[in-house]
């Protein structure tokens, strides 16, 4: 029982509870508000399913999915975002279009492939505004083409991670059906506006340095930093990632110069500042600004012969 971090399992009581008392009690009189707080309880949600597949909050891999397991925002199974996001903190490799899973990045023969107005979606897409915005929707279409690609594809454990989370939505949906919202208004006003945000939070966490260290962001301050479970401090995180979210701004404040100068300043005092600067101009440019720079490699079928022959032998 010591090992349960206590504070995390009544957040997600919370969270769900305040979700379905705004469905079921406050919908049917305010229904505007009640979209609202199941939004924030929808993001909330996300933040927590971050902290529980990084060990939170008992020492049980499965009792940690169990807890969070009805998805609020539909999209995203908990196991498939557990293996990329493990991914993702590869430090050494943040930001690598090829294999840091969550980065913004393309390299050059991905960009040059794209059509144009891809290419113009991608740069409105790292502006703040239009992350927040466009992020959501093109985030859930790129995650669900490359997700159908893996399960034709027979990949392993892709399967199974969306039946488990298909289950885990049965009594989401259920209950939406329940209160009486129309899954479609769900989907507008609950679901697209909790990832945007999600978003705000994602938009600048890491950036391309040299130093490993320096690609990723401190937000010192914000209201928000309840909702994102204090990853504001996302250098903080990165670097103690076994660390829970209320334990993040007592690390930061007892050595916030040494944090500071090991993510080389990329510090922001709050996201107005960083709103203010990047509203509408992008922060980063979509390309990747080293990485992958060689010319895009030729399709199969202009492979040289020696190689096809090779492939076929290595299978």
């Amino acid at each position: 029982m010591r090992q349960i971090e206590w504070p995390t399992v009544g957040l997600i009581l919370a969270c769900y509870g305040l979700w379905a008392l705004a469905g079921a009690v406050i919908w049917p009189v305010f229904p505007l508000v009640a979209l609202v707080l199941m939004a924030v309880m929808s993001a909330l949600h996300s933040s927590l399913v971050h902290e529980n597949l990084h060990g939170h909050p008992t020492r049980n891999r499965w009792v940690n999915e169990a807890l969070v397991a009805p998805s609020l925002s539909l999209i995203y199974p908990y196991r498939r975002y557990r293996s990329t996001h493990l991914a993702h903190h590869n430090d050494a490799r943040l930001t690598d279009p090829l294999e840091d899973p969550e980065s913004y990045y393309k390299a050059r023969w991905q960009h040059d492939r794209m059509p144009r107005w891809l290419r113009q979606v991608l740069v409105v897409n790292n502006t703040m505004i239009g992350r927040i915005v466009l992020g959501p929707v093109l985030g859930a279409v790129g995650f669900l083409a490359q997700e159908a690609r893996l399960i034709v594809a027979h990949a392993r454990g892709v399967r199974r991670a969306w039946a488990l989370h298909l289950v885990g939505l049965l009594p989401v949906l259920g209950l939406v059906w329940a209160f009486g919202i129309p899954l479609w208004l769900y989907v507008l006003a609950v679901v697209w506006p909790s990832l945007s945000l999600i978003s705000i939070r994602t938009y600048a966490e890491h950036r391309w340095h040299d130093a490993p260290e320096g690609r990723t962001i401190i937000v010192e301050r914000s209201p928000l930093a309840w909702l994102f479970l204090n990853n504001n401090l996302h250098i903080v995180h990165h670097q103690t990632p076994a660390a829970p979210w209320y334990d993040l701004p007592r690390l930061y404040a007892r050595d916030r110069a040494q944090w500071q100068a090991l993510n080389h300043g990329y510090v922001y005092r709050n996201y107005w500042q960083l709103f203010r600067a990047h509203a509408l101009r992008p922060k980063e440019p979509v390309l990747h600004p080293v990485l992958h720079q060689h010319p895009a490699p030729p399709p199969p079928d202009t492979q040289p012969p020696a190689a096809t022959s090779l492939r076929g032998q290595t299978a």
